[in-house]
C-alpha cells in the first residue's frame, strides 16, 4: 500500500520524467534483439502478423493510460465541482469516461458523509464494485473525515485537497497497488482540466472548510478549518470560464459567508470584484451559494447591492436549521432565530424579487414539541419557496452522535408534519401573465422541456429546440405549479458580435435568419457550439458523465490531449498579469490549428511529440524486418 510520502508517487518518477498519462509507447511493443545475423537478412514470413499485432496493440484499450473510467458523485456542490476536475484531468491524460459501469476498467466514487442515506449507498457501491472485482477509487468527505472505516480497507483513497493527483492514484490502483492520499496543507489549483457536468455551468469553489463548529457536522471533519482562494485567482477563473462560453457561475463552499477571513478579506470584495468581469448584456450570471447567517450579518447591505445587480440572481441559500433559540444552542449554530430574521427581512426588504432558500432538521436531540412548533411558526411565517427538510441523522464522531435522541416515530411525524406545511404554501401565484426574462441551461428531467430561471431563480419549464441551451430569453408565464411555472418564449436574447454591451432581439415569431459568423453560437444553429466540457447540474446527487460524443477532447485525445492542455497553460501563463489573466487581443483557439503565435518552446514540444511518434513507426518496422 502506498501512502502520502514526499517519496512516494511523484509525477516525475513515471515515464521518466513525464507525467501521469504523457507516455511513448514503445517499451510496450518494441523487442530490440541485440545478436547480430551475419548472413543476407531473410524476408520475414510473419511480419504481417506481426506488424498487425503490434498495431492492435497501439490501439488496445488496455494501453495504461487509456482504459475506462466509471465516475459517481454524492452530496453537494462542491463535491460536483472536485468530480468535474477529477474527470478534466482523467480525460487530459487520455482516460476514457462512462456511465456505464459495466463496461469500466475501474470505479471512482466521490463520496458525501452529510446524511447517513448517503454513506450507506457509498457502502452499497463499493460492495457492488468487490463484487463486480473492479478497481476501485474512493474520494470525498468520507475517506477524508473517516479513514479507519472498515469498508475502505484495501481501497485507493484519494483526499478532497488531493483531487489534483487522481491521475497518479488511478494509474497505480490499475496495477494493483493501493494507494492513499490524504494529508497536504495547501488548495488544489482552479486552472486544473475540468469536464463540467453541464457546460453551461460552471461551479467554482470560492473557500473549503468552515469556521464553525456544528455539533451534528461530520463535513468539518473532512473540509477542515477554513482555507479561501485568493480573490486575484478567483477573478482569473471566472475572466477564462466566460470566454470558454460559460452562462452561469455558481460560487460554492461550505460557507460562502466566511469566505476570505483568513486572507484579509471578505464576501462583498469578491463579489465585486467578480461582478465586474461578467458580460455587461446579462450574457453570464452569477449565483452566490449557501451562506450561514452568522457571517453575513454585517454585510448585509453590500450583499444587498450585489444581489440587485442585473448579472446576479436575486437569491441566496440561508440554512436556518431550527426555529428554537434552545435547539439552535445545542447545535451550536451561533445566531439565533431573531437574527435569522434580520438577515431574511433585511435581503427581502432592499432587494426586488428576492427568493430565499432554507433548511431544517427535524428531531435534533432534545427537540421538545414547542420547539418543533417554533420552527413551523417561523416557515409559515416566511412560507420560503424552498425548504429542505431533513430528519436528524447522529454521525459518528460528532458531539450530536452522544446526545440523547428523539425517538424515530416522532422524528418522523415531525417530518411529515412540516412537509405537509410547506408545501401547502403557493409561492409563484401572480406570476401568471408576467413577462420575464430567463436564463436557459438544461433540459429538464420530462425530455420534453427546457429549463431556465429567472431573476429571482424561479424556475421556468418552456417549449423549445436544445439550440436555445446557453440563451437568454423573453418569456411570457402560462401557468404556474407548486415547483416551478411554465412560459411561453416570446424572443430569444442573443449577443451582437463586436458589441457585447447590446444585444439583438429575434421574435420566435419570425423565420430565423442566418448567423453572420459560423463561429458564433445562435438561436439558428443546427447544434450548440462544442465546448470543452458537458455535464448538466441536477441537485445534490449526480453521475459524473459524458456522451462519448461529448466528453471533451474524445474524438483526438490520444493524440493531442496533454499536448494541447500544455500548449494552453503557456498561453494563458503570457497573459498573467499581476495574478490575473487579461484578455487576448484576438480570440483564438488552439482547435483552429494555426500556429503562428506559438513559441519557440511550444513548437518545440509539439516537434518532439512528432519525432517521437515516427522514432516508433521506424523501430517496430526495424523489429518486424528482422
Amino acid at each position: 500500500m502506498i501512502r502520502d510520502s514526499p517519496h512516494k508517487l511523484d509525477p516525475s518518477s513515471f515515464s521518466g520524467g513525464a507525467p501521469p498519462g504523457f507516455r511513448l509507447p514503445v517499451p510496450a511493443f518494441v523487442g530490440v534483439n541485440s545478436k547480430k545475423k551475419n548472413n543476407k537478412q531473410q524476408p520475414n514470413p510473419r511480419k504481417n502478423h506481426a506488424i498487425q499485432s503490434s498495431l492492435s496493440g497501439l490501439l488496445s484499450p488496455k494501453i495504461p493510460g487509456t482504459e475506462i473510467i466509471y465516475m459517481k458523485t454524492f452530496g453537494c456542490s462542491h463535491n460536483q465541482s472536485d468530480s468535474e476536475y477529477m474527470a478534466g484531468q482523467l480525460s487530459a491524460f487520455g482516460y476514457g469516461l462512462s456511465d456505464n459501469p459495466e463496461e469500466a476498467d475501474l470505479w471512482l466514487i466521490n463520496t458525501c458523509t452529510v446524511k447517513s442515506p448517503s454513506q450507506s449507498a457509498m457502502d452499497t457501491l463499493i460492495s457492488k464494485c468487490r463484487s463486480a472485482k473492479k478497481p476501485l477509487v474512493v474520494a470525498g468527505c468520507v475517506p477524508q473525515g473517516s479513514r479507519d472505516l472498515k469498508e475502505l480497507e484495501g481501497v485507493s483513497v484519494v483526499g478532497v485537497q488531493q483531487i489534483d493527483r487522481v491521475v497518479e492514484v488511478v494509474e497505480e490502483t490499475l496495477k494493483g497497488h493501493e494507494v492513499r492520499l490524504l494529508n497536504r496543507k495547501t488548495l488544489p489549483a482552479l486552472d486544473l482540466p475540468k469536464v463540467r457536468k453541464n457546460k453551461f455551468v460552471e461551479i467554482l469553489p470560492i473557500n473549503v472548510g468552515c469556521l464553525g463548529a456544528c455539533t451534528y457536522c461530520k463535513t468539518k471533519h473532512a473540509r477542515g478549518h477554513l482555507g479561501s482562494y485568493t480573490i486575484d485567482s478567483l477573478v482569473a477563473r471566472v475572466k477564462t470560464v466566460v470566454t470558454d462560453g460559460v452562462k452561469e457561475i455558481w460560487l460554492s463552499s461550505e460557507d460562502t459567508g466566511a469566505y476570505g477571513r483568513d486572507i484579509g478579506a471578505n464576501l462583498p470584495m469578491l463579489l465585486k470584484a467578480i461582478v465586474a468581469e461578467l458580460p455587461s448584456d446579462g450574457s453570464t450570471m452569477l449565483r452566490v451559494g449557501m451562506t450561514n447567517p452568522p457571517y453575513i450579518l454585517e454585510h448585509l447591505k453590500e450583499i444587498a447591492d450585489v444581489l440587485c445587480h442585473p448579472c446576479v440572481y436575486s437569491f441566496l441559500h440561508v440554512p436556518v436549521q431550527s426555529g428554537s433559540d434552545r435547539v439552535l444552542s445545542t447545535m451550536k449554530r451561533e445566531y439565533t432565530v431573531s437574527e435569522f430574521r434580520k438577515v431574511v427581512d433585511t435581503l427581502n426588504e432592499l432587494v426586488p424579487g428576492m427568493q430565499i432558500a432554507t433548511d431544517i432538521i427535524c428531531g435534533f436531540p432534545g427537540e421538545a414539541d414547542e420547539d418543533f412548533a417554533e420552527t413551523v411558526s417561523l416557515i409559515d411565517d416566511y412560507k420560503f419557496s424552498q425548504v429542505h427538510i431533513s430528519q436528524f441523522y447522529p454521525r459518528p464522531g460528532t458531539p450530536a452522535a452522544r446526545m440523547k435522541k428523539v425517538p424515530s416515530t416522532v422524528v418522523k411525524k415531525r417530518s411529515r408534519e412540516l412537509t405537509s406545511v410547506f408545501e401547502s404554501f403557493t409561492p409563484y401565484n401572480g406570476m401568471e401573465g408576467k413577462v420575464e426574462r430567463i436564463w436557459i441551461t438544461e433540459i429538464a428531467t420530462d425530455g420534453n422541456h427546457l429549463v431556465g430561471h429567472t431573476k429571482g431563480y424561479v424556475q421556468v419549464l418552456v417549449v423549445g429546440p436544445e439550440t436555445m441551451l446557453g440563451t437568454s430569453a423573453i418569456v411570457k408565464v402560462t401557468s404556474v405549479g407548486r415547483w416551478s411555472v411554465f412560459g411561453e418564449v416570446i424572443e430569444i436574447l442573443t449577443q451582437t458580435k463586436g458589441n457585447p454591451g447590446s444585444r439583438e432581439r429575434e421574435s420566435t415569431g419570425n423565420k430565423c435568419k442566418p448567423c453572420s459568423d459560423p463561429d458564433e453560437t445562435c438561436a439558428c444553429s443546427k447544434e450548440p457550439q462544442p465546448c470543452a466540457c458537458e455535464m448538466p447540474s441536477n441537485g445534490d446527487e449526480a453521475i459524473v458523465y459524458l456522451p462519448k460524443n461529448e466528453i471533451m477532447w474524445t474524438e483526438e485525445r490520444t493524440n493531442r490531449n496533454v499536448i494541447r492542455w500544455l500548449l494552453r497553460k503557456r498561453r494563458n501563463q503570457k497573459r498573467m498579469e499581476n495574478g490575473i489573466i487579461s484578455e487576448p487581443k484576438e480570440n483564438q483557439e488552439l482547435d483552429s490549428g494555426s500556429t503562428r503565435d506559438w513559441a519557440l518552446v511550444d513548437r518545440a514540444l509539439l516537434g518532439g511529440a512528432i519525432l517521437s511518434l515516427l522514432t516508433v513507426i521506424v523501430l517496430l518496422l526495424w523489429a518486424c524486418w528482422r
